[in-house]
């Protein structure tokens, strides 16, 4: 197999793979109750004093109406709670609980061993080829994203 089939090879088994194994990782018998797509929604609400919806939505390359469906279940379940801005009472932000912040953490240091994982075999002189190499591939989903906005 050359290196172009080995590589395409390998990207298409590590997508795959990421999509199973995180759901396994993430969702475990703690956090049965919310989806791994609740975590990605944690995670885009972030530590800290909260967000507002649209951040939040532009985050996630969703709509706002699409978020308050999710956000409903999981203020429901106590992982995040809104509240109302003084100034213009419009404007919702979402904050993490005590509990979302747990998920937020558990979720973090899923992500956290998987980057340990990619970079344990290399040396120093190899790491600035893998940020390349991945920062390329992340301008390649960038532009698909525009693409896909723009049809």
């Amino acid at each position: 197999m050359n290196s172009y089939d080995t590589i395409n090879n390998t990207l298409v088994k590590l997508f795959n793979e990421i999509l199973d194994l995180e759901e396994v990782a993430l969702i475990t018998e703690e956090y049965q109750d919310i989806t791994s797509n609740d975590m990605h929604i944690i995670e885009a609400i972030g530590l800290g004093e909260g967000s507002n919806m649209s951040t939040i939505a532009k985050r996630l390359n969703i709509t706002v109406g699409s978020l308050t469906t999710s956000m409903n279940s999981l203020v429901k379940k106590a992982y995040a709670i809104r509240t109302r801005s003084d100034e213009d009472r419009r404007v919702v932000y979402i904050k993490l609980t005590d509990k979302g912040v747990k998920a937020y953490k558990h979720h973090e240091e899923f992500h956290n061993r998987m980057t340990e994982a990619a970079i344990r075999s290399l040396d120093e002189e190899q790491l600035p080829v893998l940020i390349k190499t991945l920062t390329g591939l992340s301008s390649f989903f960038q532009e698909l994203k525009e693409k896909e906005k723009h049809t």
